[in-house]
């Protein structure tokens, strides 16, 4: 909590990642090779689950939706973020500061319980495969994809409107990149308390748990794994968990890291959280391209003559 004007605030200036003002431009040129990549890599992947029948199965279904979250969480916060590094443009309106957070939290929730539905359909395929086809059938993959929308919807408008009845105070400068709920509390004129106990519990434990599931899950799977007498079934099974489990570590550390800790000041913070609304986008369409088989060769596919069914989900 602050102390100071507690006049009304219409806007808010983000004060963006600390860095020497040479390193403006190298900087900008970075994060727009990063943006690019992500969302052209991101987009190449929807289109090609989309377009591709082989791929009409739960993993590339709920991979389809992954690459979706990934190229809009990341279109939330990275043009502002390239503005302030050219332009020197950090002025956000209250109003556009409201927006970048609700949609920042539905869209990183969603993708939160999405990487957990998604270790769950892994979990399935490896060690229920007789089962498999009879429970993550079309309708039950489109009812979980659309349960991680509703979750990510509800949980964010909650956060939103709790953060937002606080009043804040002058001088209104965000000391971080974007409007996120740890750096706006820092300019709240009121207790914050509660708001801190609810970001703890409703993100921090709430990643924390998802992913005690999601590293629960894999153990079995590793477990089953290796009682698979073939080496390549062995190969494949252990290249397709490893980019899935590569992509959530890197998603989860840094998330709990800051939910946790809801009241911290560490400038480290905004550094950290560059890795789940930058990199984690960015390494999403290299880890599922590279290190997956089917999807590398149905981007082959994409240039010669194809069926082309985009609507339909086989659960084989």
């Amino acid at each position: 909590m602050q102390s100071g004007n507690q006049t009304s605030v219409s806007h808010f200036i983000l004060v963006g990642l600390h860095h020497p003002p040479q390193l403006g431009i190298p900087l900008f040129l970075a994060f727009l090779v990063v943006y690019a990549i992500t969302v052209s890599g991101n987009g190449l992947i929807f289109f090609t689950v989309f377009v591709d029948t082989r791929l009409h199965r739960p993993m590339y279904w709920f991979l389809c939706h992954l690459s979706f979250l990934d190229m809009t969480i990341s279109s939330v916060i990275v043009p502002k973020m390239l503005a302030g590094f050219l332009l020197d443009s950090r002025v956000i309106s209250f109003g556009g500061c409201v927006i970048q957070l609700f949609f920042f939290h539905f869209l990183g929730c969603t993708e939160c319980f999405l990487y957990t539905l998604m270790a769950y359909d892994r979990f399935l395929a490896i060690c229920k495969p007789l089962h498999y086809a009879t429970i993550m059938t079309c309708s039950v993959c489109n009812y979980l994809a659309f349960g991680t929308w509703l979750g990510g919807t509800l949980h964010s408008l909650f956060q939103t409107s709790f953060i937002f009845r606080l009043p804040f105070c002058a001088p209104n400068q965000v000391d971080y990149f974007f409007c996120d709920i740890p750096a706006m509390l820092r300019l709240a004129c009121a207790d914050t308390t509660i708001n801190e106990l609810v970001t703890f519990v409703g993100i921090g434990f709430l990643a924390l748990t998802c992913f005690v599931f999601i590293l629960t899950s894999y153990g079995c799977i590793v477990a089953a794994i290796l009682q698979i007498r073939s080496v390549d079934g062995r190969s494949n099974a252990f290249s397709t968990c490893a980019a899935h489990l590569t992509v959530v570590i890197v998603y989860y550390a840094p998330c709990t890291f800051i939910y946790l800790r809801p009241g911290s000041q560490e400038p480290l913070d905004a550094v950290v959280a560059v890795f789940y609304t930058v990199v984690t986008p960015l390494l999403n369409p290299i880890i599922y391209t590279l290190r997956n088989k089917e999807v590398k060769a149905a981007l082959w596919r994409l240039g010669g003559p194809k069926d082309v069914q985009p609507h339909g989900l086989h659960a084989s």
